[in-house]
């Protein structure tokens, strides 16, 4: 059965500053899309509206999970949680103080996931086996490659159909960088996941992502139909790159 988003006309912001501006997308059953762009263009923000932190102004926000359509605007996050829409957000927001598996557990949240837990736990420890040599050690005491993985892992507890990944490049070494994207598309994968990535780091978004949006004040300024695209369009390295 497919899952899959589509923003309709979207407009939204802080009170009196707007910062999405008639912006649509779409993301299709089994994609993964990246949402390109530097700090301050509207990426947390409209990963926010989807999740229902932030209620738009105008516009659709519609998401189809098992062939079954829901329109997200003015639903609470945590019954768009419970259709199987999930946010890893930027900077993990962990609990620093719960061990690992504590952690993990709690990403267990809607009653879809908790039929699986001991599943989804083999899982994720299969998945990210240093979780499984730490699942005792307090989340607030790992390295933030570690804490990364981690914030993938619980998502993955809550038998995610939509994942939602803000910022994972965020404070991490190259190196690392690496990793988690490699990861995600791993987890994409193995899952059957529907992708939306909100990322700055261009050249790792562009590994796994099947096509993209490059976002500018708050608009769409641009749609690359697939990862050749977006890695030669010469607008892209205008509007993105600076060149």
């Amino acid at each position: 059965m497919g899952s899959s988003l589509r923003i309709e006309d979207l407009n939204a912001g802080y009170g009196s500053v707007r910062v999405l501006q008639d912006l649509s997308l779409r993301v299709g059953d089994g994609e993964t899309v990246a949402l390109l762009g530097t700090n301050g263009n509207g990426k947390s923000t409209l990963i926010k509206c989807i999740m229902g932190m932030v209620r738009p102004t105008s516009g659709r926000i519609v998401a189809v999970v098992d062939d079954v359509e829901h329109d997200l605007v003015g639903k609470p996050p945590q019954d768009i949680v419970q259709l199987g829409i999930v946010l890893v957000p930027e900077g993990r927001r962990l609990f620093p103080k719960l061990s690992v598996e504590e952690n993990l557990l709690l990403g267990a949240y809607r009653p879809a996931a908790r039929a699986h837990i001991a599943q989804n736990l083999k899982s994720c420890f299969e998945t990210f086996p240093r979780l499984a040599e730490r699942r005792q050690q307090l989340a607030g005491s790992m390295s933030g490659g570690e804490q990364q993985m981690l914030a993938l892992a619980r998502a993955l507890m809550t038998a995610p159909k939509i994942l939602l990944v803000d910022e994972p490049s965020v404070g991490l070494s190259p190196l690392l960088v690496q990793h988690t994207v490699t990861k995600i598309q791993e987890l994409k994968e193995r899952f059957g996941l529907t992708v939306l990535m909100a990322e700055q780091n261009l050249r790792q978004a562009i590994r796994i992502a099947d096509r993209g949006y490059v976002i500018v004040h708050g608009r769409i300024e641009y749609e690359g139909s697939s990862r050749e695209d977006l890695a030669n369009n010469e607008l892209i390295h205008k509007l993105y790159m600076g060149l």
